[in-house]
């Protein structure tokens, strides 16, 4: 699987998440919330990751 800065995933926890950033294609840095009210700003790896739900 291939994540990209800016692409919206889907986490194995069921959240949905926007890539922030992307390093060496294994971690990120996303945001995931419903809203800017409450984004929140995670690190997470490749294996969080389910899918990728829309190319950013």
């Amino acid at each position: 699987m291939i994540v990209k800065q800016y692409d919206t995933v889907l986490l194995k926890d069921g959240r949905g998440a926007s890539i922030v950033e992307a390093f060496d294609g294994k971690v990120f840095i996303a945001d995931v919330g419903s809203s800017p009210k409450d984004w929140e700003t995670i690190d997470i790896t490749i294996d969080d990751i389910e899918r990728v739900i829309e190319n950013g």
